[in-house]
């Protein structure tokens, strides 16, 4: 490098430590707040008013946004997902997210416990069971034939896919940039501060970072809301198991949802520490109890063959499950995708800016490989044992109940398409594990609980994200604020039941289509937000110090080398005369033989 180029960097370095935290009062911003609360409330209305319209416009939306935008949805995921690996592994991995030698916030087992059940606890419960079981019935287009050992191994492949690597990588992109901004560079925990770098901070500050803000809450907003009437769909499931409704139908859910919703606003108003941090301790011992269960009473050698199995055919198939795409000369591919894979990547997508937000507030004092690594690899691996234990052990049991021509034992009651009943499958499997009648009726009530508590885990930390959004990115909320976005969000989840239809089924359809549709504007959000944070990153000090001492070291070699003709030579270190402006360094060419004092 010229000096003059080492004269930017030197510039550079002076400018990024003269930078001050920028915070704006925790007031309540009326325009974010007032245009995503009329949305809100207007949605309902919708809903409740006239469901079958609002179910009709977003199946119909949905077919247009599969068709022509399945394809970024796909591309985006994997694009997020290099780019974090880029930045892990890069030089921009040993940058702290915090102040230089600040040590982590909480300790590692909370911080991962937290995290987890904040990420998708609710989903791994919904679908751990239900959907390798339905892949193994119906696996995906031109792959391998149903209900064979391939099948097994390949819808466990494609479950590690959708839970693993991807996900986790979007929510480390929101939960890196609020991080870092935050810890780092003093910003608020607006999700438009992210963008300063990009836009400026003029635009971030009006009418633009505002857009940006509101969209961030309708997306959490939506995406909490298909979780809740995820969990309350198998909540029903439960309670029909245990024999004490009949049937699910709109007012048991909506019921459910009610008392779910109160739940999760009283642990919002508690705080992280009080509420949050402690559900999800406990959460964890639930789930793990349940999952020994399981792996003791279920087909356990199977389990224990399954799982490296499933890795070898996750790696193998990686290039393949991440590259197809659908389109509408391949209408099997395109319903199947438009179930699946776009629906995850932008139910994954809509849960970005609280889980980002939420987990970069419990990631204060760690390096960036160690936030990165912690959120890809521990939740993955965590994924892997949760879907064998769950999903291998239902298709060991359904291959099992298959050969010896037992219906009854069978989770899957139709030979042929994969007939699953998601909301009641997992009660089903705990069923076949042979567990006396009143020991059975405790699992299933812990079950209920351990949904009921995953779902509030994320909820509350949702509610507290949106409360914060609204309030110029006040740390902690008013009360007032949170308490509206979470009735909102049950408001929201009983109108998106409501336009599916009386029928589960048809409710969980609802549910997939809607949240779909309203990830889309947020999808190029993202985008752009994987530019603007490594802009940042290649601005932060220690980068810029990393790229000095190089230049440093290249130039005098260069000049050694030619000083001595290329001979060998020794390069130490002395003390120098200290001059208070170091460009006059460079501009007299003396950077790199600074005179020792005498």
């Amino acid at each position: 490098m010229s000096h003059q180029e080492t004269a930017e960097l030197l510039d550079e370095l002076r400018r990024s430590r003269r930078r001050r935290p920028f915070r704006l009062p925790p007031r309540l911003d009326p325009w974010v707040f007032g245009f995503a609360a009329v949305l809100a409330v207007a949605f309902v209305i919708w809903g409740f008013t006239s469901p079958d319209s609002l179910g009709s416009v977003a199946s119909s939306m949905l077919d247009w946004t599969v068709s022509k935008l399945g394809w970024l949805f796909v591309i985006a995921a994997a694009v997020i997902t290099l780019f974090i690996l880029v930045v892990a592994l890069s030089r921009r991995g040993r940058i702290p997210l915090g102040r230089n030698g600040e040590p982590p916030e909480y300790r590692t087992l909370s911080w991962i416990s937290m995290m987890f059940a904040t990420g998708m606890g609710i989903g791994l419960v919904f679908y751990g069971v239900g959907e390798p079981l339905f892949f193994y019935m119906s696996p995906p287009p031109d792959t391998v034939a149903a209900q064979t050992p391939e099948a097994g191994v390949t819808a466990m492949g494609t479950a590690l896919f959708h839970w693993s690597l991807f996900p986790w990588a979007m929510y480390a992109l929101v939960g890196l940039g609020i991080a870092y901004g935050t810890f780092r560079l003093g910003r608020t925990q607006l999700f438009s501060s992210m963008f300063e770098s990009l836009f400026g901070r003029g635009v971030v500050n009006g009418p633009g970072g505002r857009a940006i803000n509101i969209l961030a809450i309708l997306a959490t907003l939506f995406g909490s809301a298909c979780s809740l009437g995820l969990g309350a769909l198998q909540i029903g499931g439960g309670i029909v198991s245990a024999g004490i409704a009949d049937s699910v139908g709109n007012s048991l859910l909506i019921l459910i949802i009610a008392v779910l919703t109160a739940c999760f606003v009283a642990s919002a108003a508690s705080g992280i520490s009080r509420g949050i941090q402690w559900l999800s301790n406990i959460n964890m011992v639930l789930a793990l109890l349940l999952a020994v269960l399981v792996f003791i009473g279920g087909p356990t050698l199977f389990i224990l063959n399954i799982i490296p199995q499933t890795v070898g055919n996750f790696i193998d198939q990686l290039p393949h499950m991440a590259s197809r795409t659908p389109s509408d000369d391949q209408p099997e591919l395109k319903e199947w995708m438009s179930g699946w894979t776009v629906f995850y990547w932008a139910w994954f997508i809509s849960w970005t800016p609280f889980v980002g937000i939420f987990i970069a507030r419990i990631s204060r004092g760690r390096t960036i490989r160690q936030f990165v690594a912690g959120i890809l690899i521990v939740p993955s691996v965590v994924s892997l044992i949760w879907f064998a234990v769950f999903g291998g052990g239902a298709i060991g049991l359904q291959e099992r109940a298959e050969r010896a021509g037992d219906v009854s034992a069978m989770l899957s009651k139709e030979a042929e398409g994969g007939d699953i009943n998601f909301d009641t499958v997992l009660f089903d499997m705990l069923g076949q594990l042979g567990l006396p009648g009143a020991v059975l009726t405790v699992v299933t009530v812990i079950t209920v609980l351990l949904i009921a508590i995953f779902f509030v885990t994320g909820a509350d930390s949702a509610s507290i994200v949106m409360g914060g959004l609204s309030e110029n990115g006040a740390v902690d909320p008013s009360r007032r604020t949170v308490i509206f976005w979470g009735v909102a969000t049950g408001a929201v989840a009983a109108a998106m039941l409501l336009a599916g239809g009386d029928d589960p089924s048809a409710a969980l359809t609802g549910l997939k289509n809607i949240t779909i549709v309203s990830s889309v504007p947020f999808l190029f959000v993202l985008l752009l937000l994987c530019v603007s944070l490594w802009r940042d990153l290649s601005r932060d000090p220690m980068v810029i110090h990393y790229d000095l001492a190089r230049v440093v070291l290249e130039n005098s070699v260069h000049e050694g080398v030619e000083e001595h003709h290329g001979k060998p030579f020794i390069m130490q270190s002395v003390e120098a005369e200290y001059v208070e402006d170091p460009e006059k360094l460079v501009e007299h060419g003396d950077l790199d033989r600074r005179r020792p004092r005498e």
